[in-house]
């Protein structure tokens, strides 16, 4: 006899919009316990990413722009159990704009 697990998992599906207008090289984006990234996002492109939270603190988030320069934000801090969307959008001059929609909120 099976019993139900009352388990959930509990996901962040993150979105990072490239509009700077360049080309963005080495994007890393750490968030509690784990980081993700890509080589290359071209201008105009998304970049999709979905992930789960384990531990608390700051998502942080780091690019080199097509001139060669390094932009670093960082934005909300994030715990477990949060769960739904954030939007990354980069903008011109290294601003970076976080947008989130998540339960609990932080």
């Amino acid at each position: 006899m099976l019993i139900a697990c009352g388990c959930k998992s509990y996901w962040v599906d993150a979105t990072i919009e490239n509009q700077t207008g360049q080309p963005v090289h080495e994007l890393e984006v750490d968030y509690p316990s784990a980081s993700f990234g890509a080589n290359l996002v071209a201008p105009g492109a998304e970049m999709h990413y979905r992930f789960q939270i384990r531990g608390a603190g700051p998502i942080k988030l780091e690019y080199t722009n097509g001139d060669g320069k390094t932009a670093r934000a960082q934005g909300l801090n994030l715990a477990e159990h949060q769960q739904g969307q954030l939007t990354i959008r980069l903008l011109p001059q290294g601003k970076v704009v976080f947008l989130p929609n998540l339960q609990p909120a932080s």
